[in-house]
């Protein structure tokens, strides 16, 4: 029980060092957005994670980790609402369409960044000029593909000039990654900026700004009083984020109250066992989590770049771990039915989801199959085993992974026809190794920016896409660019399904399963909402 009593206390006392007190006193003080008066609780919410940020800067990254800090703390033009998909003003007074290749932004006056700086149609122009130059492996730039230009014709006007006309995702696009503001005083316009020069310029304009930062260890949000948006003022007094190494330290913070929410990543078996307890609350939420595996097409067996460079026999060894791979036993054993088998690239539930791996692939029926696997190596020539080195990340996608990817190392294995070299990296160093071509074959997860079957598609197949696994499909690459601005809805569900056909086909990543988003808090803790938006956005949760 010691831990019980002093986990807490630790916790908090971090914070303290961080600078806890000044948060208490400056969230009783109230703030928030224009429209309401921000009646906040007296003391601070702790929630805990085992997630990592690669950078605080929305130009450098692209991952849940990074996403859960910065869209607490920067403004976005567009957004959703909670428990909403329709994209509606944030920042913005209004945003529309106001020609097929434009679209047009008006911003309120005198909007202000945490720092006192003025917040106008310059700092967006910037924001997203500096992403496009940037360009960062690890960053979202690749989803502003369409964009050809920003306009300003005044401080409080902004005009996306597009390339393509009638852009159906445009507006999605803007709530995600690439659509985070950023002040152009303190951002560097050709590089990522640095964390900490970050905070210590309180860059900030969303519902929160960080008054410490200490990273991947803890992070201390106070209620931005200079914010105008979409959401209602922050109802606590603060947040303290705090980062777990495992994830059984995590569900024990939980369980013995030293934490008010833990959210990513808890075990499976963890999520069961804290059902039965009622000292806490288990949230679920909307899926559209995936797993999968990526191949790089340069440094897979056969790949381009390898001395024994052979499309076919690369082609060949994708196919037969797509024959070898069992979902289902995955799903049951490692994580017990929590997530389910995927066999395509957009999950079901999104309009235009197909499961085209399921026929092509192992039994016809969605299960393994190693006598089709042999005959498709030995028919393209391959020599069995086959060496394939496989990578995951033990901290960034939850504490299964470990069993989960020792399972697939078993699975292609056990009919001889494999030999993999399983090896794993956290994930701050995972996530710039796998982008400079260090890994054949990789994990991923995928949780969506938006609710629409783009964000399956975009991210992924594109000439220049955010893998960086040097995948490259003329058909598939003009079908994504049409599917986003076809407006008769029919058409672009059969050019969505068309694209999932092809990429099958190539099988640029072998996707595994698909889940669902789980929180879990305090008795005492509300306002945790798991939407539509896949975000956990702090300003509700009150205890």
């Amino acid at each position: 029980m010691a831990l019980h009593h002093s986990t807490r206390a630790r916790l908090v006392g971090a914070a303290s060092a961080l600078g806890v007190a000044t948060l208490l006193l400056a969230g009783c003080a109230g703030g928030g957005s224009s429209d309401a008066t921000g009646d906040s609780s007296s003391e601070a919410i702790i929630v805990g994670t085992t997630d990592k940020v690669t950078t605080l800067d929305p130009a450098g990254s692209y991952d849940n980790g990074s996403l859960a800090v910065q869209t607490q703390v920067f403004p976005y033009l567009v957004n959703t609402d909670y428990n909403s998909t329709e994209v509606v003003p944030d920042l913005a007074e209004s945003a529309e369409f106001t020609s097929p290749n434009e679209y047009t932004v008006k911003l309120p006056a005198g909007l202000k960044w945490a720092n006192g700086h003025d917040l106008t149609s310059s700092d967006v122009k910037f924001s997203f000029d500096r992403n496009l130059k940037i360009a960062d492996p690890n960053g979202a730039s690749s989803l502003l593909y369409n964009l050809d230009s920003v306009e300003t014709p005044d401080d409080t006007t902004v005009v996306f000039k597009l390339k393509t006309a009638n852009d159906q995702v445009f507006p999605f696009i803007l709530t995600s990654f690439p659509g985070a503001i950023v002040d152009e005083e303190v951002f560097s316009p050709d590089a990522v900026t640095p964390d900490q020069e970050i905070v210590d310029g309180d860059a900030f304009g969303g519902p929160y700004k960080i008054t410490a930062w200490d990273f991947n260890k803890s992070v201390e949000f106070t209620p931005n009083e200079n914010y105008q948006g979409l959401l209602a003022a922050p109802e606590n007094a603060g947040v303290i984020l705090s980062y777990f190494a495992e994830s059984s330290n995590l569900k024990l913070a939980v369980q013995q109250g030293d934490i008010d929410v833990a959210y990513r990543s808890l075990s499976a078996t963890d999520v069961d066992d804290l059902k039965g307890n009622d000292d806490v609350k288990v949230v679920d939420g909307p899926g559209g989590e995936i797993r999968y595996i990526v191949f790089n097409f340069n440094t897979q067996p056969y790949g381009a770049t390898t001395t024994e460079a052979d499309p076919a026999k690369a082609l060949a060894v994708r196919q037969a771990v797509a024959d070898l791979v069992d979902r289902d036993a995955i799903s049951t054993q490692v994580y017990k039915g929590t997530y389910t088998p995927l066999y395509s690239y957009v999950p079901a539930g999104f309009t235009g989801a197909t499961e085209a791996l399921k026929g092509l692939y192992g039994d016809g029926e969605g299960g393994p199959d190693a006598a089709k696997a042999k005959a498709t190596l030995e028919a393209a020539g391959v020599t069995t085993p086959v060496k394939l080195s496989l990578q995951y990340s033990p901290d960034h996608y939850g504490p299964s992974s470990g069993d989960e990817y020792a399972l697939v190392k078993s699975q292609l294995e056990k009919d001889g026809l494999f030999q993999v070299d399983l090896q794993s990296t956290e994930w701050v160093q995972y996530s710039k190794d796998r982008t400079a071509d260090v890994y054949p074959a990789y994990q991923l997860g995928w949780f969506p920016d938006y609710s629409d079957a783009d964000n399956y598609l975009t991210p992924f197949f594109l000439e220049k896409n955010f893998l960086g696994n040097h995948y490259v499909n003329p058909e598939v690459n003009d079908l994504i660019l049409q599917q986003a601005v076809e407006p008769d809805a029919a058409k672009r569900t059969a050019e969505i399904e068309k694209i999932q056909e092809l990429v099958a086909g190539d099988l640029s990543t072998v996707p595994l399963l698909q889940g669902a988003q789980v929180a879990v808090t305090g008795a005492d803790v509300s306002g945790v909402t798991l939407d539509a938006s896949f975000k956990l956005r702090f300003a509700p949760i009150t205890k």
